[in-house]
């Protein structure tokens, strides 16, 4: 059986504000017509297919072109609720879908498979959505142990436990799809929302021990951790920390044995990420223009001070500049004297605004033009207190 394992779509998800949904919509596009070629036999969604428990209506839309559009490949596809995704409106929508595509929400059924067919026999595919343990313990209040589920791991320990026992009643291939933090990955850092507090909520590998294959989602990079557990990632950049990462989806072609043989299919990028450092003056170069004029932009200059509007001046260069951040390019370290220390030690008005432009710059004080202006300031000041 040949399957295609993607994750995270995140419809509706913004890029610093900017709406994604035409550029999901392209690369949606894209991974229709590889389901295609390459004669796909299911389709997988490893959870977090919103981006939001209450999608907008164009959201919707777009799910529905994309699934209706892989059901006229002839594939079918197999798809679990995130965390970002709200189970009960996921579900309720699944039922208004077409024969072939399967929408797994409710944590209940995770021991039940959706059985699908080829020449060497049934396949098992198990969906494990999302599992919050203080919702789902009113249906689990303890493990097979008796120990309450408090954690994640502990969650999805029992749930794989129910899957086993699946498998045991529902011989055949298993395919299982889950939706956490796996130990191990490599996490964008800033961008993946955690699911976890600290470290409890990791789940051990070996906790999906006995399926054929695990598809996993919520991590927005590809990872294999073995063989047959991997992640496929977002199929679109959500974050600059994501700009070197590949797009794309897992092809498994899962044998009669139960043997796995996956390879990578990339996906289109319609626009393309970088982050430009430098000065401002750098940043705005003809030759980064000519490169980058296309591209978001992250840009990241080093100016001793802050420029005046740098976002208005950046994006008529760089019409899609996301970000604009000012990193000073030297930096001088702090001193144990507080900015409240200084005012006390400070005897005259030269004093007190010094005091304060070194502490706002980073310590660097005026500069000598800086100086005569104070210095002209405070002496007109002083006349007009005279003239009084």
């Amino acid at each position: 059986m040949r399957i295609l394992h993607t994750s995270d779509w995140h419809i509706g998800r913004a890029f610093h504000g900017h709406s994604t949904l035409d550029a999901l919509a392209e690369v949606l596009d894209a991974l229709v017509a590889q389901v295609r070629d390459n004669a796909v036999d299911v389709v997988i969604v490893a959870g977090d297919v919103f981006d939001s428990a209450t999608p907008a209506a164009s959201c919707y839309v777009l799910l529905d072109d994309a699934l209706a559009a892989l059901h006229e490949t002839g594939a079918q596809v197999v798809m679990t609720s995130g965390n970002h995704d709200s189970a009960a409106r996921l579900g309720f929508h699944s039922r208004l879908l077409r024969d072939g595509i399967h929408v797994v929400t409710d944590p209940r059924t995770v021991g039940e498979p959706i059985t699908i067919e080829d020449a060497d026999g049934p396949v098992r595919f198990f969906g494990v959505p999302y599992l919050e343990p203080a919702i789902v313990r009113q249906y689990w209040p303890a493990d097979a142990s008796g120990q309450p589920l408090r954690t994640q791991a502990q969650t999805l320990a029992h749930a794989m436990g129910l899957v086993r026992a699946g498998m045991t009643e529902n011989p055949g291939r298993s395919v299982v799809i889950a939706h956490c933090f796996a130990a191990g990955v490599d996490a964008t850092a800033g961008l993946e929302r955690e699911i976890r507090q600290g470290g409890i909520d990791v789940v051990p590998v070996g906790v999906f021990d006995g399926a054929d294959y695990v598809a996993l989602g919520h991590i927005h990079g590809r990872q294999q951790l073995t063989e047959r557990v991997r992640y496929a990632g977002a199929p679109l950049h959500y974050s600059f920390g994501e700009q070197h990462k590949e797009r794309g989806s897992w092809l498994v072609d899962l044998g009669a044995d139960g043997s796995v043989d996956a390879r990578w299919l990339a996906l289109p990028v319609p626009r393309r990420l970088v982050t430009l450092t430098g000065s401002f003056d750098e940043i705005l170069s003809p030759e980064n223009v000519a490169a980058h004029a296309d591209d978001w932009v992250c840009a990241i200059y080093t100016d001793d001070l802050p420029q005046t509007e740098p976002m208005r001046r950046l994006r008529e260069r760089y019409p899609f500049c996301a970000l604009v951040q000012h990193e000073p390019a030297v930096t001088v370290a702090a001193t144990e004297r507080s900015y409240a220390a200084r005012l006390r030690t400070a005897v005259t008005d030269t004093d007190r605004i010094d005091a304060f432009l070194a502490h706002v710059r980073a310590g660097q004080g005026p500069t000598s033009r800086e100086q005569e202006l104070i210095r002209e300031v405070l002496d007109d000041r002083a006349l007009a207190e005279v003239l009084v």
